[in-house]
């Protein structure tokens, strides 16, 4: 399960710091939680895919990773993030 181009840009251009920033960790985040949401939909319906649900787990550590980052370097913009995307910590 990918991202879409058009779904990829329209998430770096929502948690952009400026124009040319594709990189940071709140991109970063926000792209593995829109990428996280299609695979546990995926699971949903095929309980036995046990590589879907490696990768699932992958994905879902290294967001715990980069939010233990922000939350490290930049505590308000942590509990933002939180917010927009809707996780719960």
């Amino acid at each position: 399960m990918s991202i879409t181009k058009d779904a990829k840009k329209q998430v770096i251009g929502d948690y952009q710091r400026s124009e040319a920033d594709t990189g940071s960790p709140e991109v970063q985040i926000a792209v593995l939680s829109h990428r996280i949401s299609q695979l546990t939909e995926h699971m949903r319906g095929h309980q036995k895919d046990h590589a879907g649900r490696r990768g699932l787990l992958m994905l879902v550590s290294k967001r715990r990773r980069l939010l233990n980052y922000v939350k490290a370097s930049n505590t308000p913009k942590y509990f933002e993030l939180l917010d927009k995307l809707g996780l719960r910590k």
